[in-house]
């Protein structure tokens, strides 16, 4: 093991925010125990609010059968609550390998100062690819997976309801297929600028394009579901990327929904893509995500970062249903 400084009892002592009951957190402090051999100590640079997962945390949301599918890789505590919840953070490791101390990495860890990991499960951030745009990682995954299972060709017509994070960055990758129409619909006009500026089309959802190839849910609300469905070309595929917990959802399957034979298809980023899974990890997965990040135009998604000592009074405002926060970025000491 080698470290880049000593390190006094004090440097072991971690700050991480928990989810304690419906609309509430803390952060607590943990003694962080003497580094077992195998794992690298990472102090926290940078991290991200998932606002679609982690207001439903926040809220209560998270049905009882689904407690166990929605455990991020290093929650601790139990559903509903207590939880330390959260997956998008990038820092810089303290102790360990060589080829790692003072490196920049990327891991599914909570919100929390400093953490012990095992160095598999971090991800070196390429020196090109600056820490605070690093925190896209998780969502470009999903997004991602997304697009490997909605299967767009070069030429398609493409429309993606909701422009959050994921829906964006569904967007960007799209538009990177030549000759594709890629059109992000949204109900706030305000994101028009964003769509340009990551190579797509706007439209507010009653002029939305029609006919289209491929369509690609992210709204998380009924009237998104109903515009994308409307969107949708006979025998088209709708990608329903949206995760509501346990709010029920209607939609529109009426009219001509089952002659025009439209396939509404789900998407989860918990499995890799049937057309990838014989041959991608969910380690590769996550490494090509991170390399997709070397676009400064993704910069546009990023919000001016929060102290993490000020998230809980923050989170409200973040993950209140009115926020037009994208990527909530946190900042740490």
């Amino acid at each position: 093991m080698s470290s880049t400084s000593n390190h006094s009892p004090a440097a072991l002592v971690s700050r991480s925010l928990w989810y304690t009951g419906p609309e509430r957190t803390e952060i607590r402090t943990e003694a962080l125990k003497p580094l077992p051999a195998g794992l690298v100590q990472v102090r926290s640079v940078f991290g991200a609010l998932s606002r679609g997962t982690e207001s439903l945390v926040y809220r209560g949301l998270v049905p009882e059968r689904e407690f166990e599918r929605m455990q991020a890789p290093f929650m601790e505590g139990i559903f509903p609550y207590p939880v330390k919840y959260g997956y998008s953070t990038v820092g810089r490791v303290e102790v360990g390998p060589p080829s790692l101390v003072g490196k920049f990495v990327f891991s599914l860890t909570p919100h929390q100062t400093l953490y012990q990991i095992d160095s598999k499960d971090v991800m070196l951030i390429p020196s090109e690819i600056k820490p605070e745009r690093a925190v896209l990682a998780a969502n470009m995954e999903t997004a991602l997976n997304a697009v490997w299972d909605a299967a767009p060709g070069p030429g398609d017509r493409i429309a993606i309801i909701g422009a959050g994070v994921v829906g964006c960055l569904v967007a960007y990758l799209c538009a990177h297929l030549p000759g594709t129409e890629v059109t992000l619909v949204d109900i706030k006009p305000e994101r028009a600028g964003i769509a340009q500026a990551l190579g797509a089309r706007f439209s507010s959802p009653e002029y939305a394009p029609v006919d289209c190839d491929i369509v690609i849910h992210c709204s998380a609300s009924t009237s998104g579901l109903a515009t994308a469905l409307a969107c949708a070309g006979d025998e088209a595929t709708v990608l329903e990327l949206s995760w509501y917990g346990a709010t029920s959802v209607s939609a529109p399957l009426g009219g001509a929904f089952h002659s025009r034979q439209i396939r509404l298809q789900s998407s989860q980023v918990g499995h890799i893509s049937t057309s990838r899974r014989p041959r991608w990890t969910y380690r590769r997965r996550l490494s090509a995500a991170i390399g997709m990040l070397n676009d400064a135009r993704l910069d546009v998604l990023l919000t001016p970062a929060v102290e993490f000592d000020e998230l809980p009074a923050h989170l409200p405002e973040i993950l209140g249903q009115q926020s037009d926060a994208l990527c909530c970025l946190i900042r740490y000491p």
